[in-house]
């Protein structure tokens, strides 16, 4: 299937779901099919989440939300690697 095509029918899938938010869809899948991440920041109640998971379904992905808090680490978010006495090895864990 011709890439474009198939970002076409991504979009429209979430264009179901989310109204007038075309840029901001389009900026998301640009971000995701480039390999990066995305922070999704704005005032509550602005389709954030809805956006997120609409995505997510429609590559047959999952989301997941971390609540921030004032004891959260960079390793809780992105993985840690920490060393197995048993193994003697270092094994990484992923964040979520």
């Amino acid at each position: 299937m011709d890439c474009k095509l198939l970002a076409d029918n991504i979009i429209g899938n979430v264009e179901k779901v989310i109204y007038g938010k075309n840029r901001q869809i389009r900026l998301v899948l640009t971000a995701m099919l480039a390999g990066g991440h995305v922070l999704l920041d704005d005032i509550p109640g602005t389709g954030k989440t809805s956006l997120a998971k609409a995505l997510a379904k429609s590559i047959s992905g999952d989301v997941r939300r971390i609540q921030f808090t004032p004891d959260l680490l960079p390793s809780d978010i992105t993985g840690i690697n920490y060393f197995d006495q048993k193994t003697t090895d270092f094994i990484f864990r992923r964040g979520p």
